[in-house]
Formats: structure tokens, sequence, C-alpha cells
């Protein structure tokens, strides 16, 4: 059984991650917008200036929206089962498997953002989160 220390270390990563895409994010970003003219003011009410943005400053952008959204449940479970006893080595590579998802996931839609590759990436990492809740579910019920 991996320690607590171990067992929560994809969180981390993930966390990580999440930190990278946001500096990614304003690297293009911030440029971006003073290329396009545009005040930062105008950023007041979100996705009313996208359209004036290169498609890849927004993939960016979006895929750091995107780190806010399913990896919610990612961490609830992961702390669930580091709480109740359910932090063994299967869940801990159930952990590292959704973690590699997210980054391939983020490589791909900030890069070059094919719909059919990136949406088959999120399914991977759905069906992981799947499997890890009906585990945990079982163990817990």
């Amino acid at each position: 059984m991996p320690t607590s220390t171990e067992f929560l270390s994809p969180v981390l990563a993930l966390v990580a991650w999440t930190l990278v895409m946001w500096i990614w994010m304003y690297a293009t970003r911030i440029p971006a917008m003073k290329q396009a003219g545009l005040d930062p003011q105008e950023a007041a009410y979100p996705g009313t200036w996208v359209h004036r943005l290169r498609p890849g400053v927004r993939s960016v952008a979006d895929n750091y929206n995107h780190l806010h959204e399913q990896p919610t449940i990612f961490y609830a479970l992961m702390f669930f089962a580091a709480l109740t006893g359910g932090g063994d080595a299967f869940a801990m590579q159930l952990g590292w498997a959704y973690v590699a998802l997210r980054v391939v996931h983020s490589l791909v839609q900030a890069t070059f953002n094919r719909v059919v590759v990136r949406f088959s990436i999120f399914a991977l990492g759905s069906i992981v989160l799947m499997v890890f809740t009906v585990r945990e579910l079982a163990r817990a019920f």
C-alpha cells in the first residue's frame, strides 16, 4: 500500500500541470491581446472579445478552464480514497492514468486541437473516473 504522500502525488502533479497551463495561457494571451489592440477592460465579460484572438490562443485558455471542470471529480475521488482506506496501488495507477490523459488532452487542445483526438482522450479519462468511482462505491458500500 502506498503512503498517503505517494498516493496523493497524482493530485499534486495535476495541480502543477494546471499551473503550467495557466502560465502558458498568459504567455500567449497577453501578447495576443496587445497585438489585437484589445484594451484589458474589454476582457471584463468573458467571451465578448475572443473572436479577435487567434484560435491557438483561445485553445490554451479553453484548456485551462477545462482543467477546473472534470478534474474536480478526480480530486474528490483521490481524497475520498485516501481518507477512507482506498488508497491502494490500483487506485494510484488509476490516478496516474487520469493525470497522464489530462496532460495529453491539454497538449492536443493547445497545439493542433483535433476534436476527434481530443474527445477520444477525454472519453478515456472519463472511463478512468468511472472505474475509480464504481470501485470506491463498491468498497464503501
